[in-house]
């Protein structure tokens, strides 16, 4: 389905005392990748909370298949599995500097009205700016 690309350079902060990136900021690596994701297609997640729709992560599964280290430079590829519905499920492969694969990973989030904290469907209007 619809994938773009996203590079990153490892900062020293986000590196443990053995120089290898810490386990918790993938999540960080695949929000960034996936908010460039939504903007390609013009959707701006500070617009979507100001209309009062929420995305809340429901589900994150990360595979590390081989460590990144700091100065390196990573790209991550995010797809779209599927077309949306109450859930949007994300797909990443994450690449070092030699187009290795280090990182798997996916992540479901839901639609959720901000107000009522209740699911509900993707909005008419991301789904056409998605191409649905």
């Amino acid at each position: 389905m619809k994938k773009s690309l996203s590079s990153f350079k490892v900062r020293y902060a986000e590196t443990d005392q053995m120089g290898v990136v810490h386990h918790a900021n993938y999540a960080l690596y695949l929000e960034a990748a996936r908010l460039d994701w939504l903007n390609q297609f013009g959707i701006s997640y500070k617009k979507m909370e100001e209309e009062g729709i929420f995305l809340p992560v429901y589900e994150l599964s990360s595979k590390y298949i081989k460590s990144a280290f700091f100065d390196d430079e990573i790209t991550v590829e995010t797809s779209l599995r599927e077309k949306p519905g109450v859930k949007i499920i994300f797909d990443y492969v994450i690449y070092n500097n030699l187009q290795e694969i280090i990182h798997e990973a996916n992540i479901t989030l839901v639609f959720m009205d901000a107000k009522t904290k209740r699911p509900i469907k993707c909005p008419d209007a991301i789904l056409k700016a998605m191409g649905f």
